[in-house]
């Protein structure tokens, strides 16, 4: 396979697909379920028709294309990852991973495999969580892990639900569990990423393989306290509700480095009611967001902050609500598929290193139940959820050839 013309056909689709974004000129804004978000899928639609893919969207909003294989009631090999993005985000972080998919749909072609099984190319809406703050939607929704309630319960700042986002989309949310995949129908899941962190651009290392995932919580916190002036109320009879959770919000940094292990845990948005400079906060709303390797370390962090959040109530007057937004476990991924990825990648000459991600993907949520297994490829300095998020598209070939190395050496070994 020309490393040449792989590379060129994905930054074609990735400069083409770098068009769909609310922000041109300062990053990629793609939230699920907006005009940005199909124009995504139409164009990844087109382009799995031209590899030759058949192409499906389901009630999700997920799009797939189908290689079929002899035995389409066998356990078929997933690949891909996420269409939407962050605000003011990069044109790589998820949108990459599902143009190396498509990739490796046309190399199996090209290469002549014998496809005993079908391959799936899969383009995921809404893994980021960034509208509605949940996260993993379109993989949650194969696995069978959305329904018509929780569809109606979380909703964005505006107070749009996933519902009502879905029937402005076009969708027919009550249809959700339409796109749950039957158990068994996916044999394994192989996700090509850019690593989004500087490892691999400092060591000069080409790939990276993916072999733990941290688990992930998060909660939005609401804290109510009483409006007042805030030159003429005293300290002591304030119920401010600002210092309630400022205290909670300063003690989060601090609990995450005790573990020393990697363990982070993020406050990333702060809203105060009413919002006027000389008015004592009647309400603050804040996200939390906490991660490890480790879920006991996960939940202890998540328990001091809600007894800090009862502690400062108490003493204040005050009231808190904490709702959890998500609960992922660490995944620790398919010792079979790296082994296989790292023969790959010593054949091929690429250089490569075993290492963990520190942020979710959708690997993450599929992996819990079925194997799978991911590539990173190298972020230049690091950087990613910004504009500037650059990863070479000759990096993404090679993630795209191995991910082609990998289907065909299952393909082969079934044969033998």
């Amino acid at each position: 396979m020309e490393i040449k013309k792989v590379t060129e056909r994905i930054q074609n689709d990735l400069e083409e697909l770098a068009r769909f974004t609310a922000t041109p000129g300062n990053g990629c804004t793609r939230l699920p379920f907006t005009k940005e978000a199909r124009g995504a899928v139409e164009y990844i639609k087109k382009v799995m028709t031209e590899a030759g893919l058949l192409v499906k969207e389901d009630a999700a909003g997920n799009v797939f294309g189908i290689l079929e294989g002899e035995d389409t009631k066998r356990p078929c090999v997933m690949m891909g990852s996420h269409y939407d993005s962050v605000i003011n985000g990069g044109n790589f972080d998820g949108i990459a991973g599902v143009a190396c998919a498509i990739e490796v749909a046309r190399q199996l072609q090209e290469r002549n495999v014998p496809m005993k099984r079908s391959f799936v190319a899969a383009g995921f809406c809404d893994e980021e969580g960034t509208r509605f703050g949940t996260g993993f939607f379109g993989s949650g929704a194969i696995l069978g892990k959305w329904d018509i309630e929780s569809c109606r319960k979380f909703k964005d700042t505006a107070g749009v639900s996933v519902y009502e986002a879905m029937q402005e989309y076009g969708l027919n949310p009550e249809r959700i569990k339409e796109a749950e995949w039957k158990p068994g129908s996916i044999g394994c899941f192989i996700e090509a990423h850019v690593e989004q962190g500087p490892v691999l651009a400092a060591k000069g290392t080409e790939l990276g393989l993916v072999d733990c995932i941290v688990g992930i919580q998060r909660y939005m916190v609401t804290v109510k306290g009483r409006a007042d002036h805030a030159g003429t109320t005293p300290m002591d009879m304030r119920a401010d509700a600002m210092e309630m959770a400022s205290g909670a919000i300063f003690g989060l940094p601090a609990w995450a480095r005790e573990y020393e292990d990697g363990t982070v845990a993020t406050v990333g948005y702060i809203s105060a009611k009413p919002g006027g400079i000389n008015i004592v906060a009647e309400e603050v709303q804040f996200s939390v967001d906490i991660r490890s390797r480790n879920s006991r370390h996960i939940d202890e962090i998540a328990q001091k902050l809600k007894e800090a959040l009862e502690h400062a109530a108490e003493n204040c007057g005050g009231s808190y609500e904490m709702e959890q937004k998500l609960k992922i476990r660490p995944l620790h991924l398919s010792e079979e598929l790296l082994a296989v990825m790292e023969r790959a990648c010593k054949d091929r000459g690429y250089s490569y290193q075993r290492m963990p991600s520190g942020a979710g993907h959708d690997t993450l949520k599929i992996g819990q139940t079925i194997p799978s297994v991911m590539v990173f490829v190298p972020s230049k300095d690091g950087r990613s959820h910004c504009p500037v998020e650059w990863s070479e598209y000759v990096d993404l070939a090679k993630a795209a050839v191995l991910g082609a190395d990998l289907i065909e050496t299952l393909i082969r070994e079934e044969e033998a």
